[in-house]
């Protein structure tokens, strides 16, 4: 075994090793068989394989265990032994000098609300997988083709719960954005909070659509980064999957990506030991370069689709505070019962405001936080996309909260309280999570800079020893109040610019306490945010329905250089007149009327389910016609969420929020329904094609079709042309829809369109699919091609006749 961090660190590029499903097939491996199990079987056809690449001039070989899960493998396989059998086998065949990558692929489940599994399932899972891996001799583990950022999380952790290795972590992306709605810049600064050793994109693309993930990664990075595009998107060619890049032009191209920086680089789907060996030739002699990173932010939080920057030339933070149970006994009893509804209704205003971050504290008697804190910040990650910021003093509830959140949130907080460093550093660390640190330490207050300074070093000085980097520390300034005070606020003044200037820190503050006890509070609150900001506080706790604060918030970043050309403020406040009755002013704010719909259409396009039950049942006990309902309101709301999510505004969380409130709203109305009661449904057979086992897209579109009225007879994954066939004749079947992930299994969508002509059959039949392009469901006889969730439904109703 190698030391891979050490290699990182140098000037070398890296040359990871090529596909590897083709060259199993040449050596015995069956359409759908698991190349796992394959391998363990033949171990000797994969230490071929991997010599072959070792030739070619791979300097890291991956391990054949890409579904090695137990998600993936059958029932009853000991994991452990399988993954630690093919970690040996590839460092049998790596011999001296070459590194073993222990791969680790997705395991097709979602993490709730997403899913089923909890963040903790895919952990242990994934743990058992890492502990045969690094048994086995692996130097490093990666994780390959990931598309959701709570799985690649969970890959993390798993690895630091069961070795010291380094880590790798790839994600794949559909054009500006996984599957869930991450962007590359979102994947980089959680991965970066999350400490990965190498941060790579691999699969989906070839080099040239690659090139925007690479530019992100080259601009936004410190940490190495990898690149592993296909040989182009694959075509059917007499009856067979190829890929159109040749070796000498997949290394052309692919070598440009170590001009942005890459350290490493190789080849995914369709790359072969000579397109290796031809990017070897392209990189010999050449040396790594670290990029410039211009756009790295001090510290990040991040969602799963928003990344907030903090800090450095950044826009202020705005951190929402309204969801707190402090004098607002609604809420507090709303909480008590484990009930969301009006903290959910403040996490929309907020959002609508400006904020940028949520701040979520349940706090109050009664309450039993280590359960309404994951219980709440599940529902918010169901339908915002704003980041959050846990809030609470249990330090056992923000770490449920950690485990429920698929991003990385900000904690609120670590002070100096005997015990809290060490019991929520290590777990701020291990998940990501920035924190904020409160100079608090005893029972007397800091009120002079130098007194706050010295416990923000302490506390510095302890996170240092506990391995907690400091991008991961934003600073509490601490507001005291300056009626009781007067020296308070100068004081915060002094730490903001000692930590920004000395430490190079970022820090924030909870505005609304420097004016208690005072007349006119939103005066000094307002004038303090000014001070703060023009001494470079990087991020504030306030109330964003506040106007005059806005209005300073606003203001201020323009004369700070932070908003460029005006354009945020002209967007704010192009309707801004002041208020002649001497209370302040008013804003139109452009783009804040109305959009036009109604309650009922807005509460299913933003997938608030109890919201539309809520409202249907207002509009039946009104009398209206249930019929009216539906065409009128649910129909209209889920399908311009259909609209905008081609539009990539929405992403996977919120279309199937969106759809979950359809589904409840349908449901009460449907046996109301009387005038199309017994009228048939259209009906769909839907199958993932023989040999392709992966089965989530092919499980949303499922569920799309069903909500917009379809009889969905879901055949599941690895289904035979035959079954597919047999089951659409037996239930009398208008359309079917077929979908495959790999490039070995899409040339079976064929057997099934030649098996329902041979039988005569009426059903149109629809395929979609990663790999699939429309040029191949042409090629094949298809009748139409799905390239999403929403075109499936639109091409499905066509093929129906309009159903």
């Amino acid at each position: 075994m190698g030391d891979f961090r050490k290699a990182l660190g140098d000037d070398g590029l890296l040359i990871f090793d090529g596909a590897m499903g083709t060259l199993l097939q040449g050596r015995g491996l069956s359409p759908g068989q698991s190349p796992e199990l394959f391998g363990l079987a033949h171990p000797e056809a994969i230490m071929a394989t991997h010599r072959e690449y070792v030739q070619a001039g791979s300097r890291v070989i991956t391990s054949n265990t890409f579904g090695g899960s137990r998600y993936k493998l059958p029932a009853g396989t000991d994991v452990v032994a399988l993954n630690r059998e093919m970690a040996r086998a590839a460092r049998q065949a790596a011999g001296p000098g070459v590194f073993v990558a222990g791969s680790v692929g997705p395991t097709g489940h979602f993490v709730a609300p997403l899913g089923k599994a909890s963040l903790r399932d895919l952990v242990d899972a994934f743990a058992e997988q890492i502990r045969g891996l690094a048994e086995g001799g692996c130097d490093l583990i990666i994780g390959e083709t990931h598309f959701d950022l709570a799985e690649a999380k969970a890959v993390i952790l798993a690895c630091r719960q069961v070795c010291s290795l380094p880590v790798a972590m790839c994600m794949t992306f559909e054009g500006a954005a996984s599957l869930t709605g991450s962007s590359p810049e979102v994947f980089a600064d959680a991965m970066e909070n999350l400490g990965v050793d190498l941060i790579g994109v691999n699969c989906g693309q070839g080099p040239d659509d690659m090139r925007l993930v690479g530019e992100a990664f080259s601009r936004r990075l410190t940490t190495p980064f990898f690149v592993k595009p296909n040989a182009g998107m694959p075509r059917l060619e007499n009856g067979c999957t190829v890929f159109p890049m040749g070796p000498e032009e997949f290394a052309q191209k692919t070598a440009r990506f170590a001009d942005l920086g890459a350290k490493a680089l190789s080849g995914c789907c369709g790359t072969t030991p000579a397109h290796i060996a031809a990017l070897a030739g392209s990189l010999a002699g050449r040396s790594w370069k670290r990029a410039d990173t211009p756009d790295r932010p001090v510290l990040a939080i991040t969602s799963r689709s928003l990344t907030v920057p903090v800090g450095g030339g950044s826009p202020l933070a705005l951190i929402g505070e309204r969801i707190n149970p402090t004098g607002k006994p609604e809420l507090a009893a709303e909480l008590v019962a484990g009930e969301y509804a009006k903290a959910l209704a403040f996490a929309e205003e907020q959002t609508t405001a400006g904020a940028h971050v949520l701040d979520v504290n349940v706090g109050a008697p009664m309450v039993d936080e280590v359960a309404v804190l994951p219980g709440l910040a599940l529902e918010l990650v169901k339908r915002q996309q704003l980041p959050l910021c846990l809030d609470s003093n249990n330090a056992d509830a923000l770490t449920a909260g950690l485990w429920a959140y698929p991003g990385t949130p900000l904690v609120n907080s670590i002070s100096g309280e005997p015990g809290r460093m060490e019991r929520l550093g290590p777990v701020c660390r291990d998940h990501g999570a920035p924190f904020i640190l409160l100079p608090l330490k005893g029972r007397k207050l800091p009120v002079t800079a130098a007194e706050r300074l010295a416990i923000i070093e302490e506390l510095l000085a302890q996170a240092d020893s506990l391995g907690i980097p400091r991008r991961l520390i934003l600073v509490d300034a601490l507001a005291l109040t300056v009626s009781s005070k007067p020296e308070a606020a100068v004081a915060c003044l002094e730490t903001i610019r000692y930590c920004r200037e000395k430490w190079g820190l970022p820090t924030v503050l909870g505005l609304s306490n420097i004016s208690f006890g005072l007349p006119a509070r939103e005066l000094v609150n307002s004038a303090f945010f000014a001070m703060c900001l023009g001494a470079g506080m990087a991020a504030a706790i306030a109330n964003p329905n506040v106007p005059r604060l806005m209005e300073t918030l606003t203001a201020g970043e323009v004369l700070l250089g932070r908003d460029p050309q005006a354009g945020r403020f002209i967007g704010r406040y192009a309707g801004w007149k002041p208020n002649q009755g001497g209370g302040g002013a008013t804003a139109a704010a452009a783009g804040a009327s109305d959009d036009g719909e109604s309650p009922l259409r807005r509460a299913v396009v933003h997938g608030r389910r109890e919201e539309v039950l809520a409202l249907v049942e207002t509009a039946l006990a009104e009398g209206r016609d249930p019929a009216k309902l539906l065409s009128d309101e649910l129909i209209p709301g889920i399908m311009s969420v259909g609209e905008r999510y081609e539009r990539k505004e929405f992403f996977l969380p919120q279309l199937l929020a969106a759809a979950e409130a359809m589904r409840a709203g349908f449901s009460r109305l449907e046996p109301l329904l009387v005038e199309t009661a017994g009228a048939a449904k259209a009906r769909i057979v839907m199958a993932t094609v023989e040999g392709d086992i992966h089965d989530i897209g092919k499980n949303i579109v499922c569920l799309m079709l069903k909500n917009h009225g379809f009889e969905v007879i879901d055949l599941g994954k690895d289904v035979s042309a035959e079954r597919i066939v047999d089951a659409a004749s037996q239930h009398g079947a208008a359309v079917i829809g077929l979908s495959a992930l790999m490039t070995t299994t899409m040339v079976r969508m064929e057997d099934t369109v030649r098996l329902v002509r041979e039988r005569g059959l009426a059903a149109r039949i629809m395929v979609g699919g990663a790999v699939v392009t429309e040029a191949f469901a042409k090629s094949i006889g298809a009748d139409a091609y799905a390239a999403d969730a929403v075109d499936a439904v639109r091409q499905a109703k066509l093929l129906a006749g309009g159903v």
